[in-house]
């Protein structure tokens, strides 16, 4: 006898499958089709046939296209490493090509509307109290000071210990984003978290914010948004991994803002203090702020550091002119550490860096949404609400850029008269270009070159990567996959 209850289980079912099927044609219709090469290569991988990682598919699609630009329309997406595009993205129609709200979604859950996921006022304020600071001669020179103090008693002790050991073998990789990580802390936060102190293994938070930059990146790689935003609706798969990374992410940003209120934040120079007197009582704007900042603070720097070492181990005759250069301008070879003057002075270590992060930048690619129609300067039509992505990695390896030896790591690229000459950086937006241009550029800068002058003249750094490929993992900034071993041994 049919009873009102299994009427009402058969009419649940019917309308939960009614609603499934709906939505399926809905992620049916929103999806792109198209037939071309490279969005067949794309949907099927076969590019992984040829290339180790999809950023060198990328390099290789955009050196055969003539103008430098090409696209992937099952993405909705252009890519260029065409400079004139860049500058006219960047700066000429700066307005028509914002981060956009696609983006927004993509990265929200993460980074909320810190800096690097807004437009507009919102976008103009965060960037007005960031520059204050961190152009504020005093706030570099106490940022020096507390890199300079976790490279004396936290990074050389470390790397010291690494050498006495039998194998002397430790991953780079992690050893940087330890450091990056505590430094960051306590120049944005007036926090001391001491990650190298601990146990070798990542922390919980280290492993939930690889795990949302990987989550998220593979979000910005679908080809129909609908299949993330249904997981995420129902809490499901990869979004479910995604909601409990963010949420021990939040618990320790929470941290944070409570342990800088109880400390104090008036009289405070770290930049959450300065933005905590004028906006104390917004908790998301705060959380927002800080995710932003470790996002750059730790994950670019690192990577920067490790790609750094790894073509630097490749290179000893890079290496020997390094420490010809360092031993010219620190008289005292018993120095730890160096001061701003001595940086200054050393244009041969400034070329050697910019050419490993020409190379290898942190941020392989970027991406903006075009906000009305428009055409690019190399006749590329790009309709309104198009991802439009430029890629540094792929500029770094264009001929039309570099010349023929632009996949050579060659430091005296960047030299005139043994002095350091920059690049236009519609040529290298390594770190953005236009009005958006990384504020913390100098500051990383010097960040990264107090680090390997301290490593450089102390120790021989040899990366064990042996004949095996280099494979970046997928993540919002380059980080390689597997890590990076090396062998670490003192030098007399």
């Amino acid at each position: 006898m049919v009873t009102a209850d299994h009427l009402a289980l058969v009419f649940f079912s019917f309308a939960v499958g009614f609603a499934l099927f709906s939505m399926l044609l809905l992620l049916l219709r929103k999806r792109r089709w198209c037939t071309c090469h490279v969005c067949r290569a794309y949907l099927s991988s076969s590019w992984a046939a040829e290339f180790d990682n999809l950023c060198d598919w990328h390099a290789h699609l955009l050196r055969e296209s003539p103008t430098g630009t090409i696209h992937v329309h099952v993405l909705g997406s252009t890519i260029t490493a065409n400079p004139t595009n860049v500058e006219y993205m960047l700066k000429t129609r700066f307005d028509n090509f914002p981060k956009g709200k696609g983006f927004s979604a993509l990265l929200g859950d993460l980074l909320g509307d810190g800096i690097f996921n807004v437009d507009g006022d919102s976008w103009r304020f965060q960037r007005k109290m960031a520059s204050l600071a961190l152009g504020s001669i005093s706030v570099r020179s106490y940022a020096l000071g507390i890199v300079s103090s976790e490279i004396s008693r936290k990074l050389l002790p470390l790397l010291s210990s690494v050498a006495d050991r039998r194998d002397g073998v430790v991953d780079l990789q992690d050893v940087f984003r330890r450091f990056a990580f505590d430094t960051i802390c306590k120049i944005s936060f007036g926090l001391d978290r001491s990650c190298l102190e601990r146990s070798m293994p990542m922390s919980e938070f280290a492993a939930a914010f690889d795990a949302a930059s990987k989550l998220l990146a593979r979000r910005g790689m679908a080809t129909a948004s609908m299949l993330w935003k249904l997981k995420r609706l129902f809490n499901v798969g990869s979004e479910r991994k995604l909601r409990r990374a963010i949420r021990k992410i939040n618990m320790l940003a929470e941290d944070i803002i409570r342990q800088r209120r109880r400390l104090g934040f008036t009289s405070g120079h770290d930049l959450l203090s300065r933005f905590m007197c004028l906006v104390d009582d917004d908790d998301k704007f705060l959380r927002d702020i800080v995710i932003s900042f470790l996002l750059a603070g730790r994950d670019a720097v690192a990577s920067g550091l490790t790609s750094f070492f790894l073509l630097l181990s490749q290179n000893p005759y890079t290496a020997a002119a390094m420490r010809d250069e360092i031993a010219g301008v620190i008289k005292d070879g018993n120095e730890d550490t160096v001061n701003y003057e001595q940086l200054k002075e050393m244009h041969y270590v400034h070329a050697v860096l910019y050419e490993s992060l020409r190379l290898f930048p942190p941020v392989q690619f970027d991406s903006k949404f075009c906000l009305e129609d428009d055409v690019l300067p190399d006749g590329t039509f790009v309709s309104k609400n198009t991802r439009v992505t430029y890629h540094p990695y792929a500029m770094g390896r264009m001929e039309s850029i570099w010349g023929p030896d632009c996949r050579e790591f060659k430091p005296e690229r960047w030299l005139r008269g043994g002095v350091f000459t920059p690049a236009n950086l519609f040529n290298y937006p390594v770190f953005q270009a236009g009005q958006r241009v990384c504020l913390g550029k100098e500051l990383a800068l010097e960040e990264m070159k107090a680090v390997v002058v301290s490593v450089v003249s102390k120790f021989d750094v040899e990366v064990l990567q042996g004949a095996q490929p280099l494979k970046f993992d997928v993540g919002l900034t380059a980080t390689i996959n597997g890590g990076v071993s090396a062998r670490v041994s003192r030098r007399s």
